[in-house]
């Protein structure tokens, strides 16, 4: 397996490890209360900051098991980390702009952090599945 799949898989991951944790804090902070009430600027930061932390260690763990593949990107490495990349950007700008719209009919902060969290986690685990998916089946032909 190449060092950019075992990336791919990492992100896919910890993204929906960190985002489900955030989840469940959330929803067990909410109870009956409105979700727009709960605190959730601290747990959003541990979850993004973790997260980060989470794939940076994780790699440095999975490239200390093979240093030989670490470094190693030829072409098709470099095409299927395009188009993963280029596929994810949809949900980025798609939570970008759900945002934006939230923010002009001046939503609670809640729902605009939320959807901007919720299109990171989403570009992240579309973008990066659809690279495990292009080394295990190759990259669809246009």
């Amino acid at each position: 397996m190449a060092s950019e799949e075992k990336r791919a898989w990492i992100m896919v991951v910890v993204s929906v490890c960190a985002y489900g944790a955030y989840l469940a804090v959330i929803l067990g902070r909410a109870g009956s209360a409105p979700l727009t009430e709960v605190a959730y600027v601290a747990p959003l930061l541990w979850s993004v900051g973790g997260s980060i932390v989470a794939s940076i260690v994780l790699f440095i763990a999975v490239s200390m098991m093979s240093p030989a593949d670490v470094g190693k990107k030829d072409q098709r490495d470099r095409d299927i980390h395009r188009y993963g990349e280029y596929a994810g950007q949809f949900f980025l700008v798609a939570g970008a702009i759900a945002a934006l719209v939230m923010a002009m009919a001046e939503l609670d902060h809640f729902w605009i952090a939320n959807a901007l969290y919720l299109g990171f986690v989403l570009q992240a685990v579309l973008g990066s599945t659809l690279k495990i998916i292009a080394y295990r089946r190759g990259l669809p032909s246009w």
